[in-house]
């Protein structure tokens, strides 16, 4: 579990500001729920057999009721949990994302944490292909916005209960008949939860998983039907996918179209993002049937990959830094620095840092400004503010010549030379 500090939460507050824009350009709005849920929610939601809720939830006993809850480990099972509590559906579909924390207790690795963000987006209400198909775009657009590069969409199709039923027969079938092969999960998994051996990370099994039988192979004709729409918009769009045949996902709540998007550049497990369908999950949390679609993409392993591409944007710098030489300046550079702010321009004061030691001097101060990163000083000077005025010089060589000069403008004209400090940074 870390801390975000400056600079890098500046590239935290980039990324969520991209999202925000995206999410409102695709009519989806934000909806927060309590990071603490009750521990049923998640085992009813996720699946009893699953890692997450064998191996990787912090759980525990509120000692003032005996409750026992859970630090949400993903948020989609709190976003239908609210949405059926609070009759989110009786108006029809919504569109729905969040940001946030989770917590999972599993070997921290790349770009992987004990806690760690999601940011996630959720059609509820909406049971047609064209949904998951905007689902993908959406998440798609967001690595345009981004500049992310090099990543793969992956698809694959689990289909209805009745046909992952007639395949998880022949899964079971097949591994019997290779039951030495199986590793202790595999074989613990074999009766419970056959599918999950598809998404073992074991490099042991894969030549073994490669050879089960395939779920889209049991797929009647509107599963397939289902998929095909999602393929052909993707087409029409644009976005080049794959099929992945054992793509399954983590959690047990799926239906139909999964997908993931697919890094090379961050180890083994590369899925930056990862969702699908899951129309029981609503009725399975006790609110009357419903379809429902997301996905959700870890925040560290987007902002780890951008580091990588270099795509990363520069940490912000302030529009201004203030130079104050006397400390008898600081009414009338305080007034203007207030009325700087107000107009959206982004100003830092130059400030001591050691008790008694004074505003320090102009070199000193200036070595400070050009390390801010701003493209203007403003210099409050005891003859300048004298005569009601401030120096405005440029600090960047990209400025042209004529903005290198040191030009003096009145302080009772904020706004003039505010327009001057906005203009070029």
């Amino acid at each position: 579990m870390n801390d975000i500090l400056p600079p890098q939460s500046a590239q935290w507050e980039w990324l969520e500001d991209k999202v925000r824009q995206l999410m409102a350009r695709f009519a989806y709005q934000n909806i927060r729920t309590p990071i603490v849920e009750n521990t049923g929610l998640f085992v009813r939601g996720l699946g009893e057999v699953t890692d997450i809720v064998e191996k990787e939830m912090y759980s525990f006993e509120d000692r003032l009721n005996g409750e026992q809850l859970t630090l949400r480990p993903e948020s989609t099972a709190g976003v239908v949990r609210a949405v059926v509590e609070h009759s989110m559906l009786y108006e029809g579909g919504k569109r729905l994302y969040y940001m946030g924390p989770m917590f999972r207790h599993e070997r921290p690795q790349r770009g992987r944490y004990r806690q760690f963000h999601q940011i996630g987006a959720e059609a509820l209400g909406f049971p047609g292909a064209e949904i998951d198909a905007e689902m993908i775009l959406l998440a798609d657009a967001l690595w345009k916005e981004l500049g992310l590069q090099n990543v793969r969409l992956e698809l694959n199709s689990l289909g209805q209960p009745p046909e992952r039923q007639a395949h998880r027969a022949a899964l079971i079938a097949y591994f019997e008949q290779h039951a030495e092969q199986l590793d202790e999960d595999a074989r613990r998994r074999l009766h419970s939860n056959p599918l999950r051996i598809l998404d073992t990370k074991n490099p042991a099994m894969k030549a073994l998983v490669e050879g089960a039988p395939k779920l889209l192979d049991f797929l009647g004709e509107a599963s397939l039907a289902h998929l095909r729409t999602v393929q052909n918009i993707l087409d029409a769009a644009g976005v080049v996918w794959q099929i992945n045949p054992r793509l399954v996902r983590g959690m047990d709540y799926y239906n139909l179209t999964v997908f993931e998007f697919i890094t090379e550049q961050l180890g083994a497990q590369g899925t930056i993002c990862g969702g699908g369908r899951y129309d029981g999950l609503i009725e399975q949390i006790g609110g009357k049937p419903a379809p429902a679609v997301g996905w959700a993409l870890g925040v560290e392993r987007v902002l780890e990959l951008l580091k990588e591409q270099g795509t990363m944007p520069a940490p912000p710098a302030p529009d201004a830094y203030a130079i104050v030489p006397s400390a008898a300046v600081l009414p009338a550079a305080f007034m203007a620095l207030q009325q700087l702010r107000a107009l959206g321009t982004s100003v830092q004061m130059h400030s001591p840092t050691q008790p008694g030691e004074g505003m320090g001097s102009m070199k000193s101060q200036f070595k400070k400004a050009d390390a801010s990163g701003a493209a203007y000083a403003l210099i409050f000077g005891e003859d300048e503010v004298a005569r009601g005025c401030v120096k405005v010089k440029a600090l960047r060589d990209s400025q042209s010549q004529e903005q290198n000069q040191q030009s003096e403008y009145p302080l009772a004209q904020v706004a003039n030379w505010a327009a001057l400090l906005k203009s070029t940074h």
